[in-house]
This record gives C-alpha cells, sequence and structure tokens, in this order.
C-alpha cells in the first residue's frame, strides 16, 4: 500500500515536467515541420521570376541605371551569347548595367543579371566581360541563389503560416531574401561552381576561358590599398586562392579575347578605390539617392566611429526597409568602398532588345 502512495505521489509531483515536456514536444514537431514545408518548398521557374524581377528593383533603386542604350545592348549581346550556351536559354535573360563606380555584379534569380560601371570600366576585353557575366550567369542557372534561400536559416516559416497562401508567402520570401543573400553569402561549394560553370559558358561561346583570372588579378592588385573585404568576389574562397583555381579551370584551351571592340564601346575610366563617392549604411542614400556622398575626412570619422570592417556587416544596409537592401550573387561582400559606392539616381531600365541578326553578325566578331 505504501509503495502504491509514493508512486502516485511522484507521478502527481512529476505532471507539471510531463506537461512541460508535452509541449516542448510539440513546438519541436511544429518546427520540425515547418523546416520539411520549406525543404519541399518547389519555387516554380514563373515565381523564381518573379522573385528575381523584386530583387532586380531594389538594386536598380539601390544604384541607379545607366541611361545608355548602346552600353546595354552591347552587355546584352554578350550575356545572350553565354545564356544560349546554359541548360536554361530561355528564361527572360535581362543585363543591367548600374550606374556607380563601384566594382560589383549581381545576379538575381530568373535571369536578371547586373554589372556596375566601374566593373566595365576596369575591364579591359570581352573575354574578361564575359567571365564576370559568366560567373552570375551560372549563379542564375544553377539556381544558386533560389537553392540558398530555401536553406537559410534565416528564412522561417512564422507559427501558422502555411504554403497554402502561396502568393503572401512568397512575397514574405522576397523581402526576407534581400538581406539572406547580402549577409550570408554562397558557400564555397556554389562560388566555385559558378567558376567552373561560367567558365565553361565562355569557352563555349569561343572567348579565352582565362579572362575571369586576369580581370580578378587586377581587381586584387587595385583593392590591396584596403584592408577589408571589398566589392566584387570579396567572398570566400579568397581571391588569390581563387584566381589559381580559376586559372586551372581555364587550361590551356585557346579562345577569343576580343579587346579592341571591347575598348572602342566601353569608353569608362575606372575610379581609384580611395575616390569613390559612398554613402552610409543605413542612410536614406544607400537607397539610391538623397544623401550627399562622404568626402574623405568625414568618412575616415564614421570608419572610425563605427568599427568599419566585416563585424559591421551583420547590420548591413537592411536598416527596416525594403529599399535599404540589396541582393548579392557573390553574397557578404565585404562593407569596403565598393559596397558602400553612391549609386545614380534614375532606376528605371533600359529597353535593349536584340535580334538573331545582331547576335549572328555579334558572333562573327568572336574571333
Amino acid at each position: 500500500m505504501n509503495i502504491w502512495i509514493v508512486i502516485i505521489a511522484m507521478l502527481t509531483i512529476s505532471s507539471p515536467a510531463y506537461a512541460q515536456l508535452g509541449g516542448i514536444g510539440r513546438r519541436v514537431q511544429q518546427a520540425q515541420e515547418r523546416k520539411q514545408q520549406l525543404d519541399d518548398m518547389n519555387i516554380t521557374e514563373e515565381e523564381e521570376i518573379k522573385l528575381g524581377s523584386d530583387v532586380s528593383v531594389k538594386i536598380r533603386q539601390r544604384f541607379g541605371v545607366v541611361q545608355d542604350a548602346a552600353v546595354h545592348k552591347y552587355v546584352t549581346l554578350v550575356g545572350t551569347v553565354l545564356t544560349e550556351q546554359t541548360t536554361r536559354p530561355k528564361l527572360p535573360w535581362t543585363f543591367i548595367v548600374l550606374d556607380t563606380d563601384g566594382v560589383n555584379a549581381f545576379a538575381a534569380p530568373g535571369g536578371f543579371v547586373h554589372i556596375t560601371r566601374g566593373a566595365l570600366a576596369l575591364i579591359r576585353s570581352e573575354a574578361e566581360l564575359a567571365g564576370v557575366m559568366g560567373h552570375e550567369i551560372a549563379h542564375v542557372a544553377q539556381k544558386h541563389t533560389v537553392n540558398a534561400i530555401r536553406k537559410s536559416k534565416g528564412v522561417q516559416i512564422g507559427t501558422g503560416e502555411t504554403l497554402s497562401n502561396r502568393g503572401m508567402f512568397l512575397d514574405a520570401l522576397a523581402n526576407r531574401a534581400y538581406d539572406m543573400v547580402l549577409e550570408n553569402s554562397f558557400d564555397r561549394g556554389d562560388e566555385l561552381d559558378a567558376d567552373k560553370e561560367g567558365i565553361l559558358l565562355v569557352q563555349k561561346a569561343g572567348y579565352a576561358g582565362t579572362g575571369l583570372s586576369e580581370f580578378l588579378t587586377r581587381l586584387a592588385e587595385r583593392n590591396k590599398v584596403q584592408t577589408e573585404k571589398n566589392g566584387l568576389f570579396a567572398s570566400h574562397p579568397e581571391t588569390q586562392e581563387r584566381i589559381g583555381k580559376v586559372k586551372q579551370l581555364a587550361g590551356s584551351k585557346p579562345g577569343a579575347v576580343v579587346a579592341a571592340r571591347y575598348t572602342s564601346t566601353i569608353k569608362y575610366q575606372p575610379t581609384e578605390l580611395t575616390k569613390i563617392a559612398t554613402v552610409v549604411e543605413g542612410a536614406a542614400g544607400l537607397a539610391g539617392g538623397g544623401k550627399e556622398p562622404a568626402k574623405p575626412e568625414e568618412k575616415k570619422a564614421e570608419e572610425k566611429k563605427k568599427g568599419f570592417g566585416l563585424g559591421n556587416l551583420t547590420k548591413s544596409a537592411s536598416g527596416g526597409k525594403n529599399e535599404q537592401q540589396v541582393a548579392a550573387s557573390g553574397g557578404a561582400r565585404g562593407v569596403g568602398s565598393d559596397r558602400l559606392a553612391k549609386g545614380g539616381d534614375n532606376p528605371n531600365p533600359v529597353k535593349t532588345a536584340v535580334s538573331a541578326t545582331d547576335i549572328a553578325a555579334f558572333k562573327k566578331g568572336i574571333a
């Protein structure tokens, strides 16, 4: 009898703990179910294009767009020659030149590829341009951005949310995607995969595969004056290691450089890294205008005050407003001058159309 009294007493005392454990178990199960929903989520191509379009709007608002139809047509022709070699040639590929001295490139899902005026100024040949764009195109073709968004711990379905309301969910996913892509970056495998696939695209199109490594070498030389990771391809793997791997991937296969056509079309001159006008993170200017560029002395004071470095990247440009968020194919690009470069004031896209005749004639020049 005494034994049964002890057992009943123990169960009575323990019941709150059991209830608590049961509650934790249910929350764990709900979290697992929500994670499974994300893992099983298949974004259709139409939805991917919509997501990429939303990202592109933010990028254009941030940096502005070069209002030069001839430049856009030239970049579109190079991009089109490359996208024809991908497994997704039918995407509505769109190529946009951003109006900033910063050296950068951004690939949004669904075929939206952006390259800055500053990058075009640093590039010296069509093969180099193809190398940079091939890398960005590969990110899209391989769906790296979409997969990174889906796998990100920062993208969560809240309690009670389901995928049944597809439109609302995708809108929320797009809003969260900007910060996630900027701060979490692609993993090492995705970056190297984009290098590999990009070089294959370049070589299939007839260009020299060495263009990317030549550009990266010049970029590394330019960036050595700044201690912070900065701008295009500043994410892992480290630039010098990456240059070596890119050279290996390119091998000795011959290809066209096409320097004369590039320099006769692209007339921009590079801006020294230390002379690039920048905006303060979180300021209105980061959203594409409204704040004057920081003067050198003001910039130094701001850097000293904030502790300018990778530690601040977690605060990034998100600032709570969508207009202050930027998506970047290279992920966490650092917080150097290229990352904070001031952009132009006109975010309107430039209508560009290339015909089959244009493309055929253009290909003849790849020799």
